[in-house]
């Protein structure tokens, strides 16, 4: 019963939810909400996040500009989230934009940003979330309470957000 009111509450939100993309199987469907570059924007600028572009442009089809042109709503969310909890400087260096890793929780699909590093937000990582040991390309991942993967880079954050991060 739970599994037949599960899928009709999925089906009345896919019908209800304009701008709303079904990712998964039809047994473990879920909805992911996608803005545009703009509404992000606004959402970065109301929370004092910034973004920078190495090609000083927002073209999702261009690999040096930074974009958030179907960026999913709790990934925007999660960033607001920790600009609010950690108090840092929070400036985005990669979007959705091309010339990122393939997959489904990618870059492109909206469920990951690139952030500068700093040494506010890199100790407020290290301290508040938890090691969980080298991705395979031997990044060392943070787990938050909620469950997002912050990944160092080296030269920058790459966080993956399942979810808002509380917001």
């Amino acid at each position: 019963m739970k599994l037949k009111a599960r899928a009709l509450l999925t089906a009345l939100a896919l019908v209800t939810a304009p701008a709303v993309a079904v990712l998964g199987t039809a047994t473990d469907a879920f909805a992911v909400t996608k803005i545009s570059h703009a509404t992000a924007t606004s959402m970065f600028r109301q929370a004092g996040v910034t973004w920078s572009s190495s090609g000083g442009c927002s073209d999702r089809n261009n690999p040096t500009c930074t974009s958030f042109e179907q960026l999913n709503l709790a990934t925007a969310q999660g960033a607001q989230t920790l600009k609010g909890a950690s108090g840092c400087a929070l400036n985005i260096t990669g979007g959705t934009e091309t010339g990122h890793a393939s997959g489904t929780y990618s870059h492109w699909n909206g469920y990951k940003l690139d952030y500068g590093k700093n040494t506010c937000v890199t100790s407020y990582i290290k301290n508040n979330f938890t090691y969980i040991g080298l991705r395979g390309d031997g990044a060392p991942q943070y787990r938050s309470g909620s469950g997002n993967i912050y990944a160092d880079e080296g030269s920058h954050w790459d966080v993956l957000y399942y979810n808002c991060g509380g917001c």
